[in-house]
């Protein structure tokens, strides 16, 4: 691939001009909004405007709702060679382009398995699909090339290429990403009127599960608007397990001992099979998750911090797994928690310890 167009610079599209304008790539970028596209120009993401000729690869990056016409309009024109869109659903847009009678031999669709919570060019990295798994959804009709030319793309922006059926992709995506962000909301939205006193006693728990709840209202209600019916057929599973929750929860309000019992036996089996669905979560390298221990050190809110903890970490010869930071309400201070290997926790300890720092259960 020496020459790339894409069409649509927010984050996912300026993420991967980025990364091919690193590698060598020439990438000519086009947006709606003028503005966007002189914006990812100016970091360094290509060359804004269209191209005098045809691209080897065009990159479809637009919202679902427009994936079809968007990739209609640049096959008819004969803009690249092959042709592939990012967008966050599959099905609709395959089934749109096949209505529309073009030819589908240069075209595949692709899911990149990566975002953050701001949106736009301004936000859009190199590296932001490093490492992430890119779903590609190859028709009956994609030609041989085209499936090379997006290997090709998944490698420069060092991804994990993963090829699933378009209907099947957006049952997992209505599973792994579109439900959870709207259960992420839905328990970000009883913040939003609670009182003070309450909220200023949020932790790192209630930060983890409302983190996505951050994004942009207006994308992710194309995004679902897209999937409606994988997305409620998810929803509708978790509904019923907060209609037994709820029941279980007035059980163990009951002056009867029975009901009392059953509550809690109901309120224990989906904390239960949480368990067993987090377990299943992918870990590190993508296998799966690895029964790590946590080393809590207390540190202050004062640059350099981090960097020594895990210099001292290395003076020891123990490698991070992980790391999070909870921040303590209203003080400069925080907790950083550091997962590593069982067998390296006593290490670490006595190191970290020797060096002064203050240890917490």
């Amino acid at each position: 691939m020496r020459t790339a167009l894409v069409i649509g610079t927010g984050l996912i599209g300026t993420s991967a001009a980025l990364a091919l304008t690193a590698r060598g790539v020439a990438v000519h970028l086009v947006d709606h909004d003028p503005a966007a596209a002189r914006t990812a120009a100016a970091r360094g993401a290509g060359a804004e405007g269209a191209p005098d000729g045809p691209v080897d690869l065009a990159i479809i990056a637009v919202p679902p709702a427009y994936v079809a016409t968007t990739l209609a309009e640049a096959m008819r024109g004969g803009a690249a060679r092959g042709y592939l869109d990012v967008a966050s659903v599959k099905g609709g847009p395959q089934r749109e382009l096949a209505g529309l009678g073009l030819d589908l031999s240069s075209y595949i669709g692709t899911h990149p398995m990566s975002g953050k919570e701001r949106s736009g060019p301004l936000a859009a990295t190199a590296d932001l699909f490093e490492g992430r798994p890119w779903v590609l959804t190859p028709t009956r009709d994609t030609d041989t090339s085209v499936l090379n030319l997006a290997l090709e793309l998944v490698a420069l922006c060092g991804a994990v290429p993963v090829v699933m059926d378009a209907e099947a992709h957006d049952r997992a995506v209505a599973l792994v990403s579109h439900t959870p962000h709207l259960v992420s909301s839905m328990v970000a939205a009883r913040l939003a009127d609670a009182d003070e006193t309450a909220v200023r006693l949020c932790g790192q728990g209630i930060r983890d599960v409302t983190r996505i709840a951050a994004s942009e209202p207006r994308m992710w209600v194309e995004i679902i608007a897209a999937n409606p019916g994988p997305v409620a057929d998810v929803l509708a599973g978790v509904a019923a397990d907060l209609d037994d929750t709820v029941r279980a929860l007035r059980s163990l309000q009951s002056a009867d001992e029975d009901k009392r019992h059953d509550g809690a036996l109901g309120v224990e089996d989906v904390l239960r099979r949480g368990n067993a669905g987090r377990a299943r979560v992918p870990g590190k390298h993508g296998g799966g998750p690895a029964a790590y221990e946590t080393v809590t050190v207390l540190i202050s809110d004062q640059p350099g911090q981090l960097a020594r903890i895990f210099a001292d970490a290395d003076r020891a010869g123990v490698n991070i797994e992980d790391v999070r930071i909870e921040h303590a309400t209203g003080q400069q201070a925080g907790l950083v928690q550091l997962m590593v290997v069982p067998a390296s926790v006593p290490a670490l300890t006595e190191t970290l310890r020797e060096r002064g720092w203050s240890l917490r259960q």
